[in-house]
């Protein structure tokens, strides 16, 4: 396979096939992510996509799941994503499902029949970054939409039948917004209505501007006690969401994994053990991106 940089992928797709068919993220500007940033855009060639997946037909039988890399492939035009999206039907048939990460912008520019489209040829999951609900967190981080844009990239998705997965940020409205940050992420979950919550704990990157700020002082993420605070408002504050739910991510001090609403109140006692020192947390030298 040809690989590139950085290869991301989320922890649900560990046993995929990973298909890098673009290279870095063409947003590339949001504060707090170093992921990409010395790596240029672009979407990789025809020639070598083909080439990667006879490689995987010939070594890679028994998966049964392909997540494209890297940072955003619904970048890719229509046309472009439907003949990747053929050529993988045809050279892999084992495969169930396709991945991607995806960025909001990029799903308001796709149409409910061309993410149907898409659908039909085997798009089972979308993971988009949502972040954060707040909207001046939004902006601060420059994630390039706002509140009422995700709810609406979120909703397309699930009404054209995808699975849907949102990531949530712990830290990312630093101590001034936790307690808003949570609230209002959670209000956006509510009328997002996602089929998964991921939740990650903001690390502080040196080559990212949210990192430069922390050292400046001028951003305060904030202690254990504020993040598991911030876990809590979010979590109490999700009345009607049916969905996945997953604090597992290295970047976290403990985990949560189940399903709400059944294991809400589950969780929420698991957050007052490990606010009043009753529960075991990771090692800060475990913790990682």
């Amino acid at each position: 396979m040809h690989y590139e940089g950085n290869i991301i992928r989320p922890p649900s797709e560990a046993n995929a096939i990973i298909l890098q068919v673009t290279t870095g993220c063409s947003h590339n500007r949001c504060t707090f992510c170093g992921a990409y940033r010395d790596q240029k855009f672009r979407i990789k060639e025809d020639a070598v996509i083909d080439s990667d997946l006879d490689f995987a037909a010939r070594y890679c039988t028994r998966q049964k799941t392909v997540f494209l890399a890297d940072g955003d492939a619904l970048v890719i035009p229509h046309r472009g994503l439907l003949h990747l999206f053929a050529g993988i039907k045809k050279k892999l048939p084992q495969v169930r499902r396709i991945s991607l990460y995806a960025n909001c912008r990029d799903i308001l520019n796709r149409s409910p029949v061309e993410l149907a489209e898409l659908k039909a040829l085997g798009l089972g999951r979308i993971y988009m970054g949502l972040e954060s609900g707040h909207d001046i967190t939004l902006a601060a981080i420059n994630k390039g939409a706002n509140a009422a844009e995700m709810i609406s990239a979120g909703r397309r998705v699930k009404e054209a039948g995808i699975f849907l997965s949102v990531t949530c940020l712990l830290g990312i409205g630093g101590i001034r917004y936790s307690l808003q940050h949570a609230a209002d992420t959670a209000a956006v979950l509510n009328k997002m209505q996602p089929s998964q919550i991921a939740v990650l704990t903001l690390i502080l990157l040196k080559n990212t501007e949210l990192g430069q700020a922390a050292a400046a002082d001028t951003f305060q993420l904030p202690d254990k006690l504020g993040l598991f605070q911030e876990l809590r408002t979010l979590i109490a504050a999700l009345e009607s969401t049916r969905s996945q739910f997953q604090a597992n991510h290295a970047s976290n001090y403990f985990i949560l994994d189940g399903r709400l609403p059944r294991d809400k109140d589950n969780f929420l006692a698991i957050i007052d053990q490990a606010i009043t020192g009753a529960w075991d947390l990771k090692p800060e030298a475990l913790r990682g991106l």
